[in-house]
């Protein structure tokens, strides 16, 4: 969906008329596109992937609330931003919410400047995302593998080669590797190179599901299917249709649900979970494993039937500590990468510091690297102390907290404590990032004039 009008369009919901009215005058003026509904689920029904604007709801309201609201936008598209509007004593529950996914709250009655600073930021936001999609939607220019699944160690230029082939033979394919080597990546790589590209890329993360929950994600459920099904909610099988569904950590899969998987997959047909027709589809499934699925389905461990029918191709992909001539080219792409999204300049990396990454083992493989890369960029750690600095005796979330509070205070001083302009240098919402500071204990005056 695209708009023409040059005017973001903002959906409003809020049961109150009197607010919806303030709210409309305020975006008009500023040659915002408002529409307002006072019932949520009216409002919902009129979005649908890449509609182009934002969506600006009260939290507490009669039949679905705000949490209701972002859950639902996020099944349309979850790169929609939501802006929860909270009374004071609901701060807990935004807070909830931004965990969640919302991209920011604002507190009642609400300011029009910072009313209209959170929506303009949230528009810019949605059309830089639209505009990526746009971009890698472009099939005329062409897919290069190349410029996704990076390196020239023999490894790697082995795995872009048979990717190719597997690609283009539109078969079932399953793709091994450790935790952060790339395996959507690859995936993806198979969607665009092959017949399915112009078809829809839907990927679920099995491991991520409660065992309660992987039917209807995969299957769909009409309204009134099990309790709290309020809706018709279309799953991720029927959502692939026509291309390619990746499922992730298949392995985690209950032996339960790989069997009504393996009779999906056979027929080309599913049921919705409380329905009653039998709904035809046509998908390639891309799925991704961390350990051998033939020597678990030896072990009963996963079903041999589905395994055959997934394993017709597998491709599989070298750990980073298996192709370290790689490590410096992926680690001056990322910082490069990180530099030109930040609009920042290029730093020096010395062949010492390259040195010290190629003797690294990177456990996290290229997703630990990318990380290293950007907090690099940021200039946030040096290399010589930035990666080994945690204490291994800490827990996960302690380890994460510091590092947490490491780059908000490092961010604080390179903005001397201006708030507003260290949101915006880690590009995340003002409000987010107050609360984050609070959470840490961090006070912005430690950071002016140089303290």
């Amino acid at each position: 969906m695209t708009n023409n009008s040059g005017k973001s369009p903002v959906l409003l919901i809020d049961d109150e008329a009197e607010i919806r009215r303030a709210w409309e005058e305020t975006l008009h003026l500023q040659n915002f596109m408002p529409q307002s509904f006072e019932d949520a689920e009216a409002a919902i029904t009129t979005l649908q992937t890449d509609w182009p604007g934002v969506v600006l709801t009260d939290l507490r309201m009669p039949g679905m609330d705000g949490f209701g609201v972002l859950e639902a936008v996020k099944r349309i598209d979850p790169k929609i931003p939501v802006i929860i509007v909270t009374g004071h004593g609901d701060i807990p529950m935004a807070t909830k919410a931004v965990r969640l996914g919302a991209y920011d709250f604002i507190e009642k009655p609400a300011d029009p400047e910072m009313l209209l600073a959170v929506v303009g930021r949230a528009c810019e936001l949605r059309r830089l995302i639209l505009e990526n999609r746009c971009l890698i939607n472009r099939s005329d220019d062409g897919y290069r593998i190349e410029n996704h699944i990076i390196g020239n160690h023999p490894k790697i230029e082995r795995l872009r080669q048979k990717t190719t082939v597997v690609a283009g033979s539109d078969v079932n394919t399953i793709i091994y590797g450790e935790t952060g080597t790339g395996k959507e990546l690859v995936a993806r790589a198979l969607h665009e190179l092959g017949p399915r590209k112009n078809g829809p890329f839907v990927a679920i993360n099995c491991g991520a599901l409660q065992e309660t929950l992987i039917a209807s994600e995969l299957f769909g459920h009409e309204s009134g299917a099990f309790t709290g099904a309020d809706r018709r909610h279309i799953g991720k099988l029927e959502q692939a249709s026509g291309g390619t569904l990746f499922l992730d950590e298949i392995e985690s899969m209950p032996l339960s649900q790989q069997t009504q998987l393996l009779r999906a997959l056979q027929g080309q047909t599913i049921e919705r979970l409380g329905g009653k027709s039998p709904i035809n589809i046509d998908v390639r499934v891309v799925a991704a494993a961390k350990e051998d699925l033939e020597q678990a389905s030896e072990e009963s461990r996963f079903r041999p039937d589905l395994y055959y029918r997934l394993a017709v191709a597998t491709l599989t992909i070298p750990p980073l500590r298996e192709r370290g001539e790689d490590i410096a080219l992926l680690f001056v792409h990322y910082v490069s990468s990180a530099c030109s999204k930040h609009g920042l300049k290029i730093p020096e990396i010395s062949e010492i510091s390259l040195d010290e990454l190629r003797g690294k083992s990177w456990p996290g493989n290229v997703r630990e690297l990318v990380n290293a890369a950007e907090r690099y960029a940021l200039q946030l750690e040096s290399m010589s102390t930035g990666f080994d600095r945690f204490d291994a005796s800490m827990s996960l979330p302690d380890q994460m907290d510091a590092f947490e509070k490491k780059v908000i205070s490092s961010a604080l001083r390179r903005c001397e404590g201006k708030v507003q302009e260290t949101a915006d240098y880690l590009d995340i919402p003002r409000k987010k990032l107050y609360l984050r500071m609070q959470y840490h204990n961090i006070d912005k005056r430690d950071f002016v004039d140089g303290a």
